[in-house]
């Protein structure tokens, strides 16, 4: 079960010879192509002394060299090494500390300062100069492209390590399985079952796991296309790729559809029409968000959640019946809400949100740290730091982080309700809830919010702005403090950072 080779399987078929794999700026990249590039860098790597089981760090940005490197590592029973590749050189050598990679793949040789001798014992290989093909289908340098036999990998065997992006502490690298290809592909299908018109499209770094699997591996599997957008996600970057592309099915990050829904009539300024639905992960999605998407675009929004240590686990889909407050229902492992002890609860209990552990999607380890494993992957669960419900019929509403809550005058505060509320003013483009601590009431609400580019500074003052949540939100829930930003601060996945948001408020003095 080599998931390099899961991945190929449908594009080497005859019928899928002439059919794009990805979809470019330069023009489409058919299967057969690809699958020629995947094997001419599979012989360089091996002629490089790549064996099973070494690690490969892959510093490169979205491309048809990116997919073709990380495949090629795998076929030979090699584990690629992700990253972000914003990532600095404090990072990065905290990456190689604990991955000790065998070598490195960079989009160009002596471009990147920040790998520049970071691992003066190891071989590089370099995607921009290895066996390229040439528009004419040949190689520079008499390439070998013969095809090698895939390594036989074991289910269980490591095929990949993802770096988290650093949020709540250094990045932890997480093990994935060549299963994971198969177990996270089938909930994919099923989820969104693909139409053989469909363009993927992802707007993250495929060092982001839901990027590589939407955009690269899903696809790939399907038979289907992938689009490509060379450059950092923008609005205007977004929708023009759709556009060039024919984009059937969109996937990125609340964040993005919050900042493209800022713009007045943007939805006019691209033919969208190839959209048949697109997704929202990261954070939650606010139903007032959704419903302004849905309105201005004309196509559904799919939520999905998902982490790091699988992929997505929980959604909605076209063929599933939408329900308002929720993300959707469990895709692939079995989910429960446990108390304190780590006991199921019944049905409508607000609790930790955990899932069998024998779901073959799961992380193997965090590389390096078998405590924070064992943390996490616990007595046949794999935990999760969320509240949630799960109601009678399957349907799983998210709360927030559990350390994101906090109570004021005794009462829970759920910093995702406020914030769905506040953008529902209209006036609002983002908005991040947290405590402030307070001797007296336990924390003060305090609410960071950026104002729409139409939204006069004043309606958004403390005053104006409690008085235009009456009715929609008790009042004890009203924020005692409010932070104008003109952004709020986001990781590299496009994910707020809430922590951060503290910080500068703190810093500032409150």
């Amino acid at each position: 079960m080599n998931m390099a080779a899961i991945a190929l399987r449908l594009g080497a078929q005859e019928s899928y010879a002439s059919k794009p794999a990805f979809l470019t700026a330069r023009g489409p990249v058919s299967n057969e192509r690809f699958q020629r590039l995947v094997f001419s860098y599979a012989n360089g790597l091996k002629d490089l002394g790549l064996e099973p089981g070494d690690r490969i760090l892959l510093r490169l940005t979205n491309s048809v060299e990116f997919a073709a490197s990380f495949l090629a590592v795998v076929w030979l029973g090699g584990v690629p090494v992700l990253q972000n590749s914003q990532f600095g050189r404090s990072e990065l050598e905290h990456i190689v500390g604990l991955a000790r990679p065998k070598g490195i793949v960079l989009a160009a040789m002596g471009s990147d300062p920040a790998t520049a001798d970071l691992m003066p014992e190891a071989w590089r290989a370099t995607a921009s100069e290895m066996e390229l093909l040439k528009s004419d289908g040949s190689t520079p340098g008499g390439g070998r492209m013969d095809p090698l036999p895939a390594y036989k990998a074991q289910s269980d065997d490591p095929a990949m390590i993802v770096f988290t992006s650093g949020t709540t502490g250094r990045p932890k690298g997480i093990v994935h399985a060549h299963r994971w290809l198969n177990a996270l592909g089938d909930s994919n299908r099923a989820r969104v079952p693909p139409q053989p018109n469909d363009v993927a499209l992802a707007t993250g770094e495929w060092s982001f796991i839901s990027a590589l699997g939407h955009n690269v591996l899903f696809p790939l599997r399907n038979g289907v296309a992938g689009a490509i957008m060379h450059e950092r996600a923008s609005p205007e970057r977004i929708l023009s790729t759709i556009e060039r592309d024919r984009v059937t099915l969109l996937y990125s990050v609340a964040t993005l559809y919050r900042r493209i829904l800022s713009q007045p009539g943007i939805e006019d300024r691209f033919d969208l029409s190839s959209l048949r639905g697109v997704n929202a992960t990261g954070e939650p999605l606010e139903d007032s968000v959704r419903r302004e998407w849905e309105r201005r675009f004309k196509c559904p929004v799919w939520e999905h959640f998902g982490v790091s240590e699988a992929q997505m686990i929980l959604g909605h889909g076209p063929n599933l019946l939408e329900k308002s407050g929720t993300v959707g229902v469990p895709w692939g492992p079995k989910p429960e809400i446990l108390d304190d002890e780590f006991s199921p609860q019944p049905r409508g209990t607000v609790g930790r949100l955990a899932f069998h552990g024998d779901y073959p999607g799961f992380f193997l380890e965090y590389i390096g740290d078998q405590q924070q494993t064992d943390a996490i992957k616990r007595d046949g669960w794999f935990l999760t730091n969320d509240l949630a419900t799960i109601d009678s019929e399957g349907y799983i509403s998210i709360l927030g982080r559990a350390d994101d809550c906090f109570k004021s005058k005794g009462v829970l505060i759920v910093p995702r309700e406020l914030e769905e509320v506040l953008l529902q003013l209209g006036t609002v483009e983002e908005a991040c809830v947290f405590g402030i601590p307070d001797k007296e009431i336990g924390y003060r609400i305090g609410a960071a919010i950026v104002p729409r580019a139409s939204s006069a500074t004043a309606m958004l003052e403390k005053q104006n702005l409690n008085e235009a949540l009456k009715g929609k939100i008790a009042p004890f829930k009203f924020p005692h403090e409010i932070f104008l930003f003109a952004e709020l601060p986001k990781n590299t996945n496009g994910k707020t950072q809430r922590s951060e948001v503290i910080r500068r408020v703190t810093a500032a003095g409150t």
